[in-house]
């Protein structure tokens, strides 16, 4: 059944109440006109401001009755003719004893016609005594053709504002607009359109981004996801290239909206590694490889010292994430998020947030790649390292020889230096055992070095900070080598 076919069955069996929580009320309005079509009743509408209106006449009829909530269901229950009274805002006025008792005389046709009312709001609460009544309608979101339209509506809405001067429409860009437009609701979508239309008259691939942000700013209404606007690329990264090979092959099956027959669209992976070695770098040039926005999904924000509030900012932060899609989810030392899945001294919330978390890995359908990144195995619980939680595995090891020697000229290269300038082959050998990031802090160093001896960065300079730099891999060498063990049979190396 359409949504409408649902709508008027619902009327025509007399649901006294029935609930919908939406920002979008012209579109309310305009469906039960609609359903009038199939099934007749006399359609009014009510606000705090205009009062009870009827509508589903050639024109509005002015308001007879005060605006006030008692007032308007003392007006409804004496009405001489079933009707569907769609009320806007009219919930925070349940919260007084007898406009709930009116209600309730309504809803259960004492001394009155068997009237539907339609309670209409973003977020509506009912009272206990009145939810197990309540019938809650959600409404379809637009789909591909709806937005499509609205795209034409707003173009031409433009060219009427700016005498007759046309949108300048790219195809392509506009196909992936619309896709990415999927998951909001008609009045959002058409703020986000207008957005991109009217602040230079094109639709153009230059549009995805900025509509990437904007769906990101509207959707993140819990402040648990953040938006990442610095993705990387591929070259921006040293090693790493059975990832780097293993992300490129799923590329066209991820972005192009359907995986061919018998082929499951890629879901995610977990990062393991030494400290240090380029996970998050890798978290976001995957969604760079991908060329779809990233998300951060911050662990310690989900927590709540109310019960049953944690485990429901999860289910709104990856709700969110799905709206967003397509997107690269990345949960950053993700064994911190799940730390005390073992026992109850938290009251049992770890185990609960971890069971929600493994459930929707495995079973949502929206294109959201997750990315984990994890330094600790030993912290993270089995249920997740299982086959089929994630599609790989990954261990991003201490990096060897020749990618010491590519990250010494990407940090290099970073800061105006000209890479052909230095040894690199030596000072890769010198910088033995270090990671990445301590690479990168030793170019730094060795620059402050220069700059207080008022002398350029040379060999020699860079030599002396790594000569005097205890890395990880020796600070914490027990620690490091039995992580690196325990990942070499049970891993795919990145590089």
């Amino acid at each position: 059944m359409t949504e409408l076919q649902d709508l008027a069955a619902l009327i025509r069996a007399g649901t006294p109440l029935i609930v919908i929580e939406t920002p979008d009320e012209l579109r309310v309005v305009d469906l039960f006109r609609r359903s009038l079509l199939q099934v007749w009743r006399a359609l009014y509408r009510w606000s705090i401001t205009e009062g009870l209106r009827r509508i589903d006449l050639d024109s509005e009829s002015p308001s007879e009755v005060a605006p006030d909530a008692s007032t308007t269901l003392a007006a409804i229950r004496g009405a001489s003719q079933r009707g569907v009274y769609v009320l806007l805002d009219f919930h925070p006025y349940l919260g007084y004893a007898s406009t709930q008792r009116q209600l309730r005389d309504i809803m259960l046709r004492r001394g009155c016609q068997p009237h539907t009312l339609v309670l209409v709001g973003n977020k509506v609460e009912l009272p206990g005594e009145l939810e197990p009544l309540a019938v809650r309608f959600t409404l379809c979101l637009p789909d591909t053709n709806a937005l499509l339209k609205l795209v034409k509506t707003e173009a031409s809405a433009y060219a009427t504002e700016h005498g007759g001067k046309r949108v300048e429409v790219d195809a392509d860009a506009t196909r992936q607009i619309v896709r990415n437009l999927r998951g909001l609701s008609m009045t959002d979508a058409r703020r986000i359109v207008r957005h991109l239309i009217f602040r230079d008259g094109l639709l153009d691939a230059d549009d995805l981004p900025e509509l990437a942000k904007l769906k990101f700013e509207l959707l993140n209404r819990s402040g648990h996801l953040h938006y990442e606007y610095d993705t990387a690329r591929f070259s921006d990264v040293a090693g790493a290239a059975r990832l780097k090979r293993w992300i490129e092959q799923r590329r066209g099956v991820f972005t192009g909206g359907e995986a061919p027959p018998g082929l499951d669209p890629p879901k995610g992976v977990l990062l393991l590694g030494v400290q240090g070695c380029g996970k998050s770098m890798l978290a976001k040039s995957i969604a760079g490889g991908f060329g779809v926005p990233l998300v951060r999904l911050d662990f310690g924000t989900l927590y709540d010292k109310y019960h049953g509030e944690t485990e429901r900012n999860l289910r709104q932060a990856l709700a969110s994430s799905e709206q967003l899609a397509p997107c690269v989810l990345w949960i950053d030392e993700i064994e911190k998020g799940l730390a005390g899945n073992g026992g109850d001294g938290d009251g049992g919330v770890s185990r609960r947030v971890l069971g929600y978390l493994l459930t929707w890995m495995a079973e949502r359908t929206s294109r959201v790649f997750l990315v984990a990144t994890a330094n600790q195995v030993n912290e993270l619980p089995a249920e997740l390292l299982r086959k089929g939680r994630f599609d790989e595995i990954f261990f991003v090891d201490l990096p060897d020889t020749a990618t010491r020697a590519e990250i010494f000229a990407l940090h290099l290269r970073s800061r105006a230096l000209d890479p052909a300038a230095f040894d690199l082959d030596a000072l890769a050998v010198a910088a033995d055992g270090f990671s990445g990031a301590e690479i990168e802090q030793a170019i730094v160093s060795a620059l402050y070095a220069a700059h207080a001896d008022k002398r350029p960065l040379d060999d020699a300079l860079l030599g002396t900070e790594l000569r005097n730099t205890r890395p990880l891999s020796v600070l914490m060498a027990e620690k490091v080598d039995a992580l690196r063990a325990w990942a070499r049979e049970r891993t795919v190396p990145a590089g």
